[in-house]
């Protein structure tokens, strides 16, 4: 069994940019500890201030398999390029119509789908709302 991993964004606003990620990689917002109903049950049972709910999130699959992400609200904003990056594999002929769907969702084009020079690879370069980089291909 491999090494679990978490990925985790530094971002303004935790909660929209994990359900964009959410839309993007068909992922879930985390549920609730065993026990509450909703996240604002939890929050307000564990005496955490109403301003400081939307401090962190999380997404994760579905199905168990993927990495969970983790956004965390921080005071700077993003001000360089990502050194690290997702690749959101849809396979070629879906890369358009997830474009365009994600664009609706908040994303922006960084680079329009454009065929690689590996291995008849086809990408097109995003940002997610905040604006993360990342591949869709």
């Amino acid at each position: 069994m491999g090494i679990p991993i978490q990925v985790t964004f530094d971002c303004a606003n935790p909660d929209a940019l994990a359900h964009f990620w959410c839309e993007a990689l068909g992922y879930q917002i985390q549920e609730p500890p065993a026990g509450y109903t909703s996240w604002p049950q939890w929050l307000r049972d564990k005496g955490i201030p109403e301003e400081q709910w939307n401090d962190v999130s999380a997404a994760v699959d579905p199905d168990g398999h993927g990495p969970r992400l983790y956004f965390q609200r921080v005071p700077e904003g993003k001000i360089a390029k990502n050194r690290i990056h997702l690749d959101v594999n849809v396979g070629r002929d879906a890369v358009e119509a997830t474009l365009r769907r994600l664009v609706e969702h908040g994303a922006t084009v960084v680079r329009p789908p454009q065929a690689g020079e590996r291995l008849g690879e086809f990408w097109a370069v995003l940002a997610d709302p905040e604006g993360n980089e990342f591949c869709l291909q």
